[in-house]
């Protein structure tokens, strides 16, 4: 079969299950740099982008996508012209819509000048990022982690590999060139992301001891919060020849969505944007109430799900929110603990928002796998289920369910198999340390006095916050 690349999209026709890049696609000039291709990228902002490329004719905001650490999106993008398709599923819909906003693709590992040069380049005003949580490389301060390998190499004079590493050698040679300003915006689940990834600039600027370049990134660089949710799971052999029925052409670069896609942004651009505005995204002056209801809601039910969902033996999310067990829990965490201490979005109900988020969960047409969700737990605990612990007890309420999603991230460390024999990995940036800790333990109490210990997860007040240690080891114990 033939591979998706501009010639031999001219042999597709659109219609109800095929949508294309709109005309002109290919003549896009680069208007903004991308940090981590990703297929979240590739099915969000990317789709996002081109949508407002159709509304206006605006052909500025082409992307320049820079891959994170191997070159495998670029050769699978490359042959076909920067072209790929979002295989789009839901229980009574399946499509693919043909991508073009995509114009080239970069592997700093061969290409790190041209990354460089990309983040220089005037024409470019926008920077947006998808690296995951980890891939800010923090400390348990939320300050940049010096001691990290990568971050303590770039220091010394080795070559630059991580993402804020790049960006601030890109943003050092924009100053000593055009100093043209530009917005940097951070896509990833991190609370307050804007500013987090601010404070990591000033962080490298300052262990660069770069006082001039922290200057003038003050001055000129605009890094607004967002927030962005869509469901995209890793892309399966079966999605590819799905995808290839659909087209008629082989597509290397295919990924996965749900239909939903949201994205909130602050509005705070240090220069113009594209028409995101006119398509769908929400500019908004305080992006942290949708922030922290996407984290709390969505997000910490997902987790939630997904750790209790493999112990039970369930391969995927849709699975497990059809276990009537599971639903209950996820039912229950959102109207119990998370809603009564959210501040509700203009324009949001916390509940019909709580009901869609278990609906999307239980297309069974997207298999996301609750061990893709389990990856990275040290990330992401804090984040999505430790914020509502806390605000819980200091309203003075006990918030079990919340509590539970915790247990099952302990009881997951400790299980190496769930029921029917599932295999529980531990794919996360402290996965030696947590596995030594845990790994194959069958006392309850032993294995979450062990976690609670883990300062950069859990600092002391929940360790000694009344009933949390209790009700863990109870909850453990069960689960184990």
């Amino acid at each position: 079969m033939e591979r998706l690349s501009s010639r031999t999209l001219e042999t597709v026709e659109p219609g109800a299950a095929v949508s294309l890049p709109p005309q002109g696609w290919a003549g896009q000039r680069v208007g903004i740099v991308h940090l981590g291709i990703g297929a979240f990228h590739r099915a969000h902002q990317a789709v996002f982008t081109q949508d407002a490329f159709a509304a206006t004719g605006d052909d500025r905001w082409g992307i320049s996508g820079v891959t994170q650490r191997s070159a495998a999106v670029r050769d699978q993008l490359a042959p076909q012209d920067g072209l790929y398709g979002v295989l789009e599923r839901a229980v009574d819909h399946v499509g693919v819509n043909v991508v073009g906003s995509v114009r080239e693709v970069l592997f700093p590992g061969e290409q790190y000048e041209r990354v460089i040069e990309r983040l220089a380049d005037p024409a470019v005003q926008v920077v947006t990022l998808t690296v995951t949580e980890k891939g800010y490389r923090r400390d348990g301060s939320g300050h940049l982690d010096l001691a990290d390998p990568a971050i303590a190499a770039e220091l010394a004079g080795g070559p630059v590999t991580s993402a804020v590493g790049r960006l601030v050698r890109g943003l050092e040679r924009r100053a000593a060139t055009s100093g043209t300003p530009v917005t940097v915006v951070c896509c990833d689940n991190l609370t307050d992301n804007g500013r987090v990834l601010r404070r990591l600039v000033g962080d490298y600027c300052e262990a660069l001891g770069a006082s001039d370049l922290a200057a003038w990134i003050d001055a000129n660089v605009r890094f607004p919060c967002t927030m962005v949710d869509r469901i995209v799971p890793a892309t399966t052999d079966a999605d590819r020849a799905l995808g290839e029925d659909i087209l008629g052409l082989r597509d290397e670069g295919l990924v996965t969505a749900e239909l939903f896609k949201q994205w909130v942004i602050e509005d705070d651009f240090a220069g113009e944007r594209p028409a995101w505005h006119l398509v769908g995204a929400q500019l908004v002056a305080d992006v942290a109430p949708f922030e922290n209801m996407k984290l709390r809601i969505l997000n910490g039910t997902h987790s939630t799900l997904a750790y209790l969902g493999a112990l039970r033996g369930h391969a995927t999310i849709a699975s497990a929110v059809a276990d009537p067990q599971l639903l209950d829990v996820a039912e229950h965490l959102i109207a119990d603990d998370v809603i009564p201490i959210l501040a509700q979005p203009e324009g949001e109900d916390l509940s019909a928002y709580g009901a869609e988020v278990l609906k999307r969960f239980s297309n069974p047409a997207l298999a996301h796998k609750t061990t893709q969700i389990a990856m990275d737990g040290s990330q992401k605990l804090p984040l999505r289920l430790l914020g509502t612990i806390r605000a819980n007890l200091a309203a003075g309420r006990t918030p079990h369910h919340a509590l539970r999603g915790v247990a099952g991230w302990m009881a997951y460390l400790a299980r190496p198999e769930g029921a029917d024999g599932l295999r529980l990995p531990v794919d996360d940036p402290m996965a030696d340390r947590l596995t030594t800790l845990v790994r194959g333990r069958r006392d309850a109490a032993e294995v979450v006095d062990r976690l609670l210990d883990v300062h950069e997860i859990f600092a002391d007040d929940l360790r000694d916050a009344a009933g949390v240690r209790e009700e863990l080891v109870g909850t453990v114990r069960e689960l184990l």
